[in-house]
């Protein structure tokens, strides 16, 4: 029986996230995408994404028949909208793009998204409701913590370790080995040469705490 399927955000990431589905074969198959969910109605003024703002998260009341898709890449608005819905007993789909490349053991949490381009190179292990943007890079052996957002063009090398809640800006790197710890944030640019502490934010190259 097809889905009822409905975007989670209807800001930027949500919009990338519904042309992602559009390339899914299970998109025609089995969800009929029947808009977004957001708490602010006016977040598609200016877009045509029919049919649009359908509801908000806070206020929904998941069916069996539905399915939801994150597409928030804030942590800590992807968690406040998230959870509720996850506590309503919603369920979420895991989205892979097809042009990303998934080795062998790569284990996906629930409601993971996997954005176009994306590299997933074989035993790693990404924890729910987690975001790896385009065309980043996770090498062998490598960990992923839930509810971690990583941004387009990230570099985790072999055996690197990021926590849950973790932001990483655009281009970041880690070395291999290296660890992110849980609710840290490693800005733009930034090259992880050791290893970051919980709750730090690190920017630079060499990353260095700010």
């Amino acid at each position: 029986m097809r889905k009822q399927l409905y975007i989670v955000g209807a800001g930027g990431f949500g919009r990338e996230v519904y042309n992602w589905l559009l390339a899914l074969p299970e998109a025609s198959r089995d969800w009929d995408i029947c808009g977004f969910l957001d708490n602010d109605p006016s977040a598609l003024d200016g877009f045509e994404y029919a049919p649009g703002i359908v509801g908000s998260p806070e206020g929904w009341t998941p069916q069996p028949d539905e399915v939801f898709v994150c597409g928030i890449g804030r942590i800590d608005v992807k968690k406040a909208a998230c959870s509720q819905l996850i506590e309503r007993d919603a369920h979420f789909i895991t989205l892979v793009h097809p042009t990303a490349l998934v080795g062998r053991n790569v284990h996906l949490g629930r409601g993971v998204v996997i954005c176009p381009r994306v590299t997933l190179t074989c035993d790693i292990e990404v924890g729910e409701m987690a975001m790896i943007n385009c065309h980043s890079t996770v090498g062998h052996d490598a960990q992923i913590g839930a509810w971690t957002t990583i941004s387009g063009n990230c570099d985790l090398t072999g055996g690197t370790t990021v926590g849950q809640g973790v932001f990483m800006g655009s281009g970041a790197r880690l070395l291999p080995g290296k660890c992110v710890g849980d609710g840290a944030t490693v800005g733009a640019g930034s090259v992880v040469i050791r290893s970051v502490s919980a709750g730090d934010r690190v920017f630079g190259n060499p990353a260095r705490s700010f």
